[in-house]
């Protein structure tokens, strides 16, 4: 069984715990809207569709040619990812309540973890810290990568649809930075898909083109933008890219994880006057569809 964040949340008698992952819904867009599949043990191992098998005309009495399509095997493990927050006693007796003291900081840690994971699902790379997983922009390749131009170039509407188009039947969401977003808005607000009508889990308004949300994407935790206009494309070093995700459990983009999100108050330490609460997620990212998923990049501002 798969559910998002916010589905998880309503479900967890944990009060911690439910504070924790809603914090991880309403910081993150992306994490808001991915489904997450609980799995036994510390990998997933499922089979992708590779080709469909042949298929003929036959006259009466003559047989078929027999064929068979192509499954790739795949596999895709958990990650450990979290941090401990430490509040110290002299903070509690000296600034009151040690409930809304500790909250806030498990808060702020939360916050930092969902900004955390929402960089690693875009911008992950095991080649340069091989104790986090791929993310889409390692992943995508092929016909599901769209050059906005060889050296960037300014959006248009019909990039946006060939983005669209990439990705099988519909995506779910487009993902993009707020800045990448008003370009988006320059070129289809007189359009007749253009729509922000639409409201997320926590009812904030979402721009919308033909029924599609345009969801931001801003800093991670460290305050640097996951999808901002930062990459290099041919001569431009000043390009955007633009994200098109069809989510679904085993059957396109989804999350990984055992146990969900673990929330545990350690009480204070013995080696020194704190307060210990650590949070900690075993997840990961799947990819099962090979048009699950696609990315327009070398897109640069408008002049």
């Amino acid at each position: 069984m798969a559910l998002t964040l916010t589905e998880a949340a309503k479900l967890s008698q944990d009060t911690l715990q439910r504070g924790v992952i809603e914090t991880f819904a309403r910081t993150s867009s992306i994490l808001e809207m991915l489904p997450f599949m609980d799995i036994a043990g510390n990998a997933y191992a499922y089979n992708q569709e590779g080709a469909l098998p042949g298929i003929g005309f036959r006259d009466v009495n003559e047989g078929y040619t027999a064929s068979e399509g192509v499954i790739n095997p795949a596999s895709e493990r958990l990650y450990i990812a979290g941090g401990d927050v430490d509040v110290d006693r002299f903070l509690v007796q000296t600034r009151g309540n040690i409930n809304d003291i500790r909250a806030i900081h498990t808060e702020m840690k939360a916050k930092a973890l969902a900004l955390a994971i929402t960089n690693q699902i875009f911008n992950g790379d095991q080649a340069v810290d091989p104790k986090g997983f791929d993310g889409l922009k390692k992943r995508l390749s092929g016909n599901q990568v769209i050059d906005a131009g060889t050296n960037g170039a300014e959006l248009t509407i019909t990039m946006l649809d060939e983005l669209i188009d990439a990705v099988e039947g519909e995506p779910d969401a487009l993902f993009c930075s707020k800045a990448m977003r008003r370009e988006i808005k320059r070129v289809i607000q007189n359009h007749n898909g253009y729509s922000e009508s639409q409201y997320d889990a926590f009812g904030r308004p979402v721009m919308t083109y033909g029924g599609i949300p345009i969801r931001v994407i801003e800093t991670d935790n460290l305050g640097n933008e996951i999808l901002g206009f930062n990459e290099t494309q041919g001569t431009a070093s000043n390009a955007g890219s633009i994200y098109a995700i069809k989510f679904g459990a085993e059957q396109y983009v989804s999350g990984l994880q055992n146990g969900g999100v673990s929330v545990r108050d350690l009480g204070e330490l013995q080696e020194k006057p704190i307060y210990r609460t650590r949070i900690e997620w075993y997840t990961g990212l799947a990819v099962f569809h090979p048009r699950a998923a696609a990315r327009l990049r070398g897109v640069v501002k408008a002049a």
